[in-house]
């Protein structure tokens, strides 16, 4: 089989790693970027760190004893998944700086890739291994184009313009925000926060790994093992936190608030962040430095939406008019945008309008109409309580044991019968409002306006791993392309 992964983050090199283990050696990993790493080498804003610890945010096969710290920043992690890259063997498979715009299906059962540069040719398997962590989303506001200062979203900084003295307003206060806003703080002149809702945020206890520490993760055997697993437990216990009627909510919330008490100085802006939403909600975000930079003189949070932008500044949602020299939005990305670029599959059916509405997918990694055509993270596959390399292994590995499974079967295509993807999607729609994030009075980008969460699965690893276990030809139709 030829087979194409879109995408060199941490799916696509677990597809590759998964890929050559089974004894599949003619493929090609396509990334639009200059090296491998994803939504690491892309975002270079200051602070930008992962939110998960270290030792659990790597690949399970590949632990990293050398760390710097519990919770790192990007150019470590861009440097580990390069590492990995280089140790699994994957370096001579890579097809870099080539951004893929469209895929289509054949009557004769095979892709067709284009490229900016061109035709790619023919591939017999495609797996989308693209994160969703790429596309920025800027507010639909007025005047956004009118703006004579300088303004840029998180995702694409602008490490030109120099901050020290300046009128900076930044838009939103979520996960890009909590990172952004620190380190900025100390150099901007004045610097205006506009919160249009509060989120939960945990303190990090961000800690340093000296010399000693790095040396036990290296000699001990199993420390980083046992490390991890204490780790998950803890990770566990975020899915309690979001399960509707379970004490631990209450409890993590109490705990959050206790933060803002002894971190924020004034009363009424301890008020303003403390959200109305439940814990889970919105995305749990963790930092140690962000409810300390807002006590800075310098520092006004501002509880309040975008309006408006105007050729010298911003208005916000009471009419209230903040003159600026720089704008910087932090108001996130656009999630399940499986219109990136044009897939066809059968019958002309175009991914982008199948999925536009009501993202969808069976168990993650798979979609009716698109034979061979494999999501490595799909709409409600990713799981809460595991990092993210855990839940991509978890799906790579089904999609190439179901590829090794139809090679032994002599088969040319699969695809997904569209009876299993409706039971299990049935089966699904059932479980959602058991969250916060689930529920119908949560509005979120885990919602992403669809008639359903298509984000996260509404369950835990251990489920969603015996899901995957249970996987097979059974699920798929095959056919044979002469």
């Amino acid at each position: 089989m030829k087979i194409a992964v879109i995408g060199a983050g941490p799916a696509g090199i677990a597809a590759g790693y998964e890929l050559l283990k089974s004894g599949f050696d003619n493929f090609t990993i396509f990334d639009k970027l200059d090296a491998p790493g994803g939504t690491w080498r892309q975002h270079s804003y200051p602070g930008l760190a992962c939110d998960v610890w270290a030792h659990s945010y790597t690949f399970s096969y590949a632990p990293n004893p050398d760390w710097s710290a519990s919770f790192v920043g990007y150019t470590e992690i861009q440097q580990y998944l390069a590492r990995c890259c280089t140790g699994f063997g994957l370096d001579p498979h890579l097809a870099l700086n080539t951004a893929i715009t469209r895929a289509q299906f054949g009557s004769d059962g095979k892709w067709t890739l284009e490229s900016e540069q061109g035709s790619l040719g023919q591939f017999d398997i495609v797996i989308n291994a693209m994160g969703n962590q790429h596309t920025p989303l800027y507010p639909d506001v007025p005047g956004r184009e009118a703006f004579q200062g300088a303004s840029w979203h998180s995702t694409e900084w602008n490490h030109n313009t120099d901050l020290t003295g300046k009128r900076v307003v930044v838009v939103g206060s979520a996960a890009a925000a909590v990172q952004i806003v620190p380190e900025i703080a100390r150099e901007a002149g004045h610097l205006t926060v506009l919160q249009r809702s509060a989120n939960w945020i945990m303190p990090r206890n961000q800690k340093r790994y000296g010399k000693g520490h790095r040396w036990r993760f290296n000699n001990i055997p199993g420390w980083i093992a046992l490390t991890r697993w204490v780790q998950r437990m803890m990770m566990g216990q975020v899915f309690y936190a979001v399960t509707i009627g379970h004490n631990r909510m209450g409890q993590f919330e109490n705990m959050v608030k206790k933060f803002i008490r002894r971190s924020i100085d004034d009363p009424a802006l301890r008020d303003a962040l403390i959200p109305n939403t439940s814990y889970g909600c919105k995305r749990g975000l963790v930092s140690d430095d962000f409810y300390p930079a807002l006590n800075r003189d310098n520092v006004e949070l501002v509880a309040e939406g975008l309006q408006r932008v105007t050729t010298t500044g911003v208005v916000t949602t009471s009419g209230r008019e903040i003159e600026t020299d720089v704008i910087i939005f932090c108001t996130g990305y656009k999630i399940l945008d499986y219109d990136r670029f044009d897939v066809i599959g059968k019958d002309g059916r175009h991914l982008g309008e199948e999925l536009a509405g009501d993202p969808r997918s069976h168990k993650g990694i798979a979609a009716p109409g698109f034979p061979n055509y494999f999501f490595a993270m799909g709409p409600n596959g990713l799981v809460l309580n595991v990092s993210y390399f855990i839940t991509a292994e978890c799906n790579v590995a089904t999609i190439v044991r179901l590829l090794s499974s139809m090679r032994a079967r002599g088969a040319s295509a699969l695809e997904v019968k569209q009876r299993a993807f409706n039971e299990y999607n049935a089966w699904m729609d059932e479980r959602f409002e058991r969250f916060s994030w689930g529920a119908r009075n949560c509005h979120s980008y885990y919602t992403a306006g669809s008639s359903h969460p298509p984000f996260l699965f509404p369950g835990t690893f251990r489920e969603y791993s015996r899901l995957h276990q249970a996987s097979g030809l059974h699920e798929y139709d095959l056919s044979t392309v002469a």
